[in-house]
């Protein structure tokens, strides 16, 4: 199977699910409420194929990129009968629950599809936190203020409590207040020692005070349109060294693109039996915790080790994603409206496609992880105050409730109208950023 068709083909199946179950909220809910629907569509245009059950024409139409849910007596422009079972005679209260059902759905999906993963999967651990604490290198940060410990020491307690494995380690420091005095126990060219530091003034800079694990950076994915792609990196990749320094730890290179400023970063990366030379100059962008940092748009390859989750644990982690999901996509719109994420950065379906086939080629459970995120921001972005999308709709009711009357039909049909024209002039520029994405990274 080629790249382009594995792209198609799950793109096509990621975005057809999630907008499938999009509009079937929609479609229970009206159903519930006493709506009748008329069409139940996968797709805009002309129906190519369907089947009538009921008063529903459940139908596939020729334009793949969405669908909805047509529903009696819910265009205001069309004549109506005034029947119970139409959908702008239903309450305002109704009628809000129809629109927000579809997004809800989206939500709901993401939830499901964590909670599926760790609870039959497992949560996921990098095996080197279950490693013994040996100390690869440590960071340029520390060499101001070093705490004592060198390349090649174990580290065997922390503050007398004993510590035989990295995740050991940081938990033992991450108890320690910030600041605070920390006794490191360390084996060093075969005898103990005992090192005075201090704890960190931020949870990010514990390996400040214990060095850097073994972590070889190798690249797991290469983020589509950054600098590492439009330089030539690839998956499996090693990057040995950075600016003539050599690299045994993944935190060593995070720290060297973080504290760029910006500036091109020479690397060397190790593939196969040839080591090539790059220059990169990274990007500032939002990282996964929402905060501004320089990146190059790689993710490390993790030698993950899954831990069956009982049902408890498995409920509150897939909650905990969720929300933490939700947290980054209004960090991302919040940075769109004061210029910290630049638009450039979004992606249509292009780029959706890309990223599926990507996943489908790594695996069940990559696809499934993108496309729990996918449908949480399908879900979220409808509920935008958009006219046209859901949010908008819920946004008109809102004021018509508390006007306590119906907005003019003109008024609706020119918000509408406004929507569609910047829907469509925003998806153009955003399918014209795609493109030139998967362009460039041919040159």
């Amino acid at each position: 199977m080629t790249d382009t068709l594995r792209m198609i083909l799950a793109g096509g199946v990621v975005l057809g699910v999630l907008v499938l179950l999009h509009e079937w909220g929609h479609f229970i809910v009206a159903k519930w409420c006493g709506v009748r629907v008329d069409v139940f569509s996968i797709g805009f245009g002309p129906r190519i194929w369907g089947v009538k059950r009921g008063d529903t024409d459940y139908r596939i139409s020729a334009l793949p990129l969405g669908g909805y849910v047509r529903m009696a007596g819910d265009n205001p422009v069309e004549e109506r009968t005034g029947a119970d079972y139409e959908f702008l005679s239903r309450p305002r209260w109704q009628r809000c629950l129809i629109a927000v059902a579809g997004p809800v759905m989206n939500v709901l999906l993401t939830f499901v599809i964590f909670w599926g993963i760790y609870r039959i999967m497992g949560s996921p651990v990098d095996a080197f936190l279950n490693k013994p604490a040996d100390v690869a290198a440590i960071p340029d940060t520390a060499a101001d203020s070093p705490s004592g410990v060198l390349p090649g020491d174990r580290i065997l307690a922390v503050n007398g409590v004993n510590t035989p494995t990295w995740q050991r380690v940081f938990a033992q420091v991450d108890k320690t207040k910030p600041g605070a005095p920390v006794t490191i126990t360390v084996r060093r060219d075969g005898a103990q020692q005992m090192i005075q530091a201090r704890a960190p003034q931020h949870e990010s800079s514990t390996d400040s005070v214990v060095g850097y694990p073994n972590m070889p950076a190798v690249i797991d994915e290469v983020a589509i349109g950054y600098p590492a792609e439009r330089a030539g990196m690839r998956a499996d990749d090693r990057i040995v060294q950075i600016n003539g320094q050599s690299v045994t730890s993944w935190m060593q290179l995070l720290d060297q693109v973080r504290n760029s400023d910006g500036h091109p970063i020479h690397f060397v990366v190790q593939r196969g039996q040839s080591r090539i030379p790059m220059d990169i100059t990274p990007v500032r962008t939002m990282d996964p915790s929402g905060a501004m940092t320089w990146q190059v748009g790689i993710q490390e390859k993790t030698q993950d080790e899954y831990v069956r989750q009982d049902w408890v644990e498995s409920f509150q982690d897939a909650g905990a994603a969720t929300l933490s999901g939700i947290r980054q996509i209004g960090e991302v719109l919040g940075g769109l409206f004061n210029g910290k994420v630049s638009v450039r950065d979004l992606q249509t379906v292009v780029g959706i496609a890309r990223e599926a086939g990507r996943a489908a080629q790594r695996g069940p459970l990559r696809l499934l992880e993108l496309t729990a995120i996918i449908s949480l921001n399908l879900g979220l972005l409808n509920l935008l105050p958009i006219p046209i999308l859901d949010g908008g709709h819920i946004l008109m009711l809102a004021v018509e409730g508390t006007l306590r009357r119906e907005l003019s039909v003109a008024f609706k049909e020119r918000l509408v109208q406004l929507g569609l024209v910047f829907l469509l002039a925003f998806f153009a520029f955003l399918m014209y950023n795609d493109i030139i994405r998967a362009i460039q990274v041919h040159y």
